[in-house]
């Protein structure tokens, strides 16, 4: 009788031990991000600022239908990426994704976003960062998904390629960067200049790009989960580094992936909005 009850005492604590140990993860990696930001950036305590809530549109669909898709090479250096490229008719400009970490091009979330830009005229590149190889490297070791400035490069050889692609050439090229993608924009922005006319991060991570926050000229949009709280205060941080035009959104009730009914729709229509207004007047 006594093992039986210490067995279920035993059993009985497991879930109690499994939560504080989550908590206690958590807490950590937050306390980790919020660290790094501040020794990148040498951020000051956070003050008050205007910050726009977004009011939830309806439920995202995931499986948004896309215009012709062209299947694309990519010559980065010493790798060559894949990609799929989209061009509208009439298009006002040209958007590159750079996705998050673990990511790829079939990201629903990037593709959902790409949709909704082609409804609105703007073309769209959706490549992978990273080869097969190197993806599999990542997966074992984790030390190409924060090499911003590989990842940053590999932007600029995307845009590279698009300034000689038939199809979009004449196009001014923007950035839309998730998560560690976001960082890689804006350091890939800055250096390339006015080659880039807007720039867009959904949940990102702008903060990684460091010193290159302070160089961009491209009109750039922050956009953030109302419940990412500790992404949002890096994303501030962010802002207060930039110099060029920018602008913040909230997303209220979203979380770090926008999976919630409506945030996803917000996201894209409030990208389409700035790529529009940054480029549609900027052809070459």
């Amino acid at each position: 009788m006594k093992l039986r009850c210490l067995l279920f005492i035993f059993l009985a604590a497991i879930p109690l031990v499994v939560s504080l140990s989550s908590r206690t993860f958590v807490a950590a990696t937050s306390f980790l991000y919020a660290t790094n930001a501040a020794h990148t950036l040498g951020a000051q305590p956070s003050t008050a600022m205007e910050i726009s809530d977004c009011a939830p549109a309806l439920g995202a669909d995931i499986s948004h239908m896309r215009g012709t898709v062209t299947e694309i090479q990519i010559p980065a250096g010493r790798v060559t990426l894949e990609g799929e490229l989209s061009v509208p008719p009439d298009a006002k400009g040209l958007v590159l994704f750079a996705h998050g970490s673990g990511s790829s091009r079939h990201s629903p979330r990037n593709q959902f976003v790409a949709g909704v830009l082609q409804d609105a005229g703007i073309g769209t590149l959706l490549f992978d960062l990273l080869t097969k190889a190197e993806e599999e490297e990542d997966y074992h070791t984790g030390h190409l998904r924060f090499d911003i400035g590989l990842l940053a490069q590999r932007l600029v050889h995307a845009a590279r390629v698009m300034e000689q692609e038939p199809e979009a050439q004449h196009l001014k090229l923007g950035f839309f960067g998730s998560s560690t993608g976001g960082g890689a924009a804006i350091v890939a922005a800055a250096e390339l200049g006015d080659q880039i006319g807007a720039v867009v991060s959904r949940g990102g991570r702008p903060d990684l790009a460091g010193k290159a926050l302070r160089e961009v000229t491209a009109p750039t949009l922050l956009i953030v989960g109302g419940e990412d709280h500790v992404v949002i205060q890096l994303n501030e941080q962010a802002l207060r580094a930039l110099r060029c035009e920018k602008q913040w959104r909230i997303i209220a009730g979203a979380s770090h992936l926008f999976e919630e009914p409506g945030t996803l729709d917000s996201v894209a229509h409030l990208a389409a909005e700035w790529f529009v207004e940054h480029l549609s007047d900027k052809h070459v």
